[in-house]
């Protein structure tokens, strides 16, 4: 009797509802693990990777995947003949799409880039930085800056070529900017394609080089450029200057240039989304008896009324003073403030007189040990009023 098949979902370790992301990488894994040349001898290594491999063909063909999740193994059985995975025959096979980047991971190899080509291409993004501070990250502001930016060459005009020559057909790969070779593996012989290590993709070579750009095609040059850094942006954040980046490929578009926003620490002003918060100090006398104070905000002094009888760490919100909305200027954040009651810690003798005097008048409050107490019913003793009486 036949042994019974494992689903193929269980073989790969992966729920049904796996994306082709993540049902790549567990076969990836697998692959690694139990590839017979990572394996010599090992049976049971070679049967767990022909295993993988079958689940691995079938998950990752959407039409296949399709019928197994209607059909199960019925879907595929009959139709393949010997020497397969249950049904499939893979011998002498083009594995190039299926398994060609997976086993360039493990045979060094593969198409990691996706397949090459002498069409043009954009170029790389280029990366850089630059400071603001608080106040230049809530209300936008355009800034200067300076970075080495890669040019056309204008003695050779970006070919590389010494003037009078030019560039001739890569032998290697006859023009098309890529070489397919081929390599022995446990299914056979598995075709992969990778960029032209000769011409590096442009299907070009370079005999003869201009003296000026030594064959890059390309001149160096510092340039200064504007970035419109806009209200709202945080810290971390990056602006995407287009055509900015790497010069194109054959002909191919500049890549962009993303520079990344460091905004400076605020000496009294926190952010969290669009929202800003601080602290602000209130007098004793203020806090009880009520009055103004003036409140910093990123739009200017505030003056806002305290209430009396006003408790430390109270706070307050300045609906519309906080930090606009990058997708809506008109659209601001909030500014919470609190309240912190300050406590005076140097009083000369008058000011203790006269605080003893409203002590007394309002019932003792700020001494509310002379009006406790002990368990005894006495009056506590002077150790006992060090202690909390509940």
């Amino acid at each position: 009797m036949a042994e019974q098949k494992r689903d193929y979902y269980e073989v790969l370790g992966v729920d049904k509802n796996a994306d082709e992301a993540a049902i790549k990488k567990a076969y990836r894994a697998l692959a690694k693990k139990y590839h017979p040349d990572m394996n010599p001898g090992d049976a049971e290594a070679e049967k767990k990777f022909k295993e993988a491999s079958e689940a691995y063909a079938i998950l990752s063909d959407p039409e296949k995947k399709r019928q197994y999740d209607q059909y199960g193994h019925s879907a595929f059985e009959g139709g393949g003949g010997p020497g397969g995975f249950g049904g499939f025959d893979f011998s002498g096979a083009d594995f190039g799409d299926i398994f060609g980047d997976i086993f360039g991971d493990i045979f060094g190899g593969g198409r990691r880039g996706g397949r090459a080509n002498n069409g043009p291409m954009k170029g790389a993004n280029l990366r850089t930085s630059v400071r603001i501070t608080f106040e230049e990250a809530v209300f936008g502001v355009d800034k200067e800056i300076e970075l080495t930016l890669k040019d056309e060459c204008t003695t050779c005009r970006g070919t590389g070529a010494k003037p009078g020559t030019n560039p001739e057909t890569c032998p290697k790969c006859g023009g098309k900017g890529q070489v397919v070779f081929s390599q022995q593996s446990f299914f056979g012989t598995v075709r992969n394609v990778q960029t032209c290590p000769d011409c590096n993709g442009s299907g070009k070579i370079v005999k003869e080089k201009c003296t000026d750009c030594h064959g890059s095609g390309y001149i160096a040059n510092r340039k200064k450029i504007q970035v419109s850094i806009p209200a709202g942006i945080d810290n971390g954040q990056s602006v995407r200057i287009r055509e900015k980046g790497e010069p194109g490929i054959n002909g191919g578009p500049r890549g962009d240039l993303l520079v990344e926003v460091i905004v400076q620490r605020h000496p009294i002003f926190q952010r969290q989304d669009y929202n800003i918060y601080s602290t602000v100090p209130v007098s004793f006398a203020v806090a009880a008896l009520g009055g103004e104070v003036l409140i910093d905000t990123v739009d200017g002094k505030v003056i806002y009324d305290v209430k009396a009888g006003t408790q430390t760490d109270t706070k307050v919100r300045l609906k519309g003073k906080g930090v606009p909305s990058l997708r809506n200027k008109e659209v601001r954040g909030d500014h919470y403030v609190t309240l912190v009651v300050q406590v005076p810690d140097k009083l000369s003798h008058e000011a203790k007189e006269l605080l003893k005097q409203f002590d007394a008048v309002t019932g003792d409050s700020l001494n509310a040990a002379k009006n406790v107490t002990s368990d005894s019913g006495s009056e506590p003793t002077k150790k006992d009023k060090k202690k909390k009486w509940f």
